[in-house]
């Protein structure tokens, strides 16, 4: 490898290590040899720490990077596997499939930060499988953090398989920068005696514009799920959610659960759908849109804070 080449590497992990931390994340773990890691920017895979109970098998393709992450059967990681996505110049593409197994009796969290801070003319394309074997355990945190131009556009889509007596929870978070462009799409297949609860949290200002897919197909007997939505939006800024729980056994319990807030001249849209083919199911919904609470925001105009600021604390504190 050429000292221009290394040069060139050692400053990308520098640019990203900094954009890891911008997002909310602390970049030594991406160097701590005792902690699994991931870190690709762009369509390069710029590190790969895997330990004991966990195989990580990132390639890079022609199209993208293709990454496999098995738990091993029986392990229990005690700490979360670290995973940073981004791209740092203005426009580009980033691709990633990704293939995630938790194999029976295992236990994981994935924290991944995924961060466009520069973004004018950027596309972050991801597909993923995710597998959640017999009585494991896989829970996904993902973090964005966008810059100020609104020029990102994320479009994440995974299915979901939780095996009997597994369990799986989502927590997707897009609350600092502009959004950009969001399309969110998750579908899940919970069989008996699993649990499922997403979460989702965006922040629209300007002209973005967010659609969130979420469904859970509650297929065995005792499965139950949550959907959760929070979605605040400003300005100009639309938004649709769409959840949809599904009850096709007996003694399974879903619920979706859909808020929205919006201010100025944004639009906002929530369907809640509820199917329900066996007579011991259950499934139930709300949803709700508003605006700020006028008395909040009066409140902490009082305490000094003009009145865009008192209501971007307000919606911060719904998100948090």
């Amino acid at each position: 490898m050429t000292q221009i080449t290394l040069n060139t590497l050692s400053s990308e992990i520098k640019d990203m290590d900094a954009a890891y931390s911008a997002s909310g994340g602390d970049a030594a773990v991406l160097h701590n040899h005792d902690l699994a890691s991931l870190v690709i920017s762009g369509n390069k895979v710029l590190n790969a720490n895997g330990i004991e109970g966990i195989v990580l098998e990132p390639q890079e393709t022609e199209h993208g990077v293709d990454v496999k992450l098995t738990i091993r059967k029986g392990y229990k990681i005690p700490h979360p596997v670290h995973l940073c996505f981004g791209l740092i110049p203005e426009d580009g593409l980033q691709e990633i499939n990704m293939n995630f197994v938790a194999e029976e009796d295992s236990a994981v969290e994935l924290l991944a930060h995924c961060t466009f801070p520069n973004a004018v003319k950027i596309i972050h394309r991801m597909e993923a499988q995710m597998h959640v074997g017999k009585n494991a355990s896989l829970k996904y945190t993902e973090i964005h953090f966008h810059g100020p131009h609104g020029g990102a556009q994320v479009i994440p889509k995974a299915h979901v398989k939780i095996e009997e007596g597994g369990s799986y929870f989502n927590n997707f978070s897009l609350i600092s920068g502009r959004v950009g462009v969001l399309e969110f799409d998750y579908d899940v297949d919970a069989e008996k005696d699993s649990v499922c609860e997403m979460i989702t949290k965006v922040y629209g200002k300007k002209d973005d514009k967010i659609k969130i897919m979420e469904k859970v197909a509650l297929n065995g007997e005792n499965a139950r799920s949550v959907i959760k939505s929070r979605l605040a939006i400003t300005e100009d800024a639309e938004s649709e959610f769409k959840g949809i729980t599904e009850g096709h056994a007996p003694r399974s319990r879903g619920h979706v659960d859909c808020l929205e807030v919006l201010q100025g001249n944004a639009k906002a849209e929530a369907v809640p759908i509820i199917r329900v083919d066996n007579p011991l199911a259950k499934v139930t919904h709300e949803a709700a849109i508003g605006c700020v609470d006028k008395k909040e925001v009066e409140t902490l105009m009082a305490r000094g804070l003009e009145e865009d600021d008192a209501i971007d604390t307000i919606v911060k504190g719904m998100l948090a």
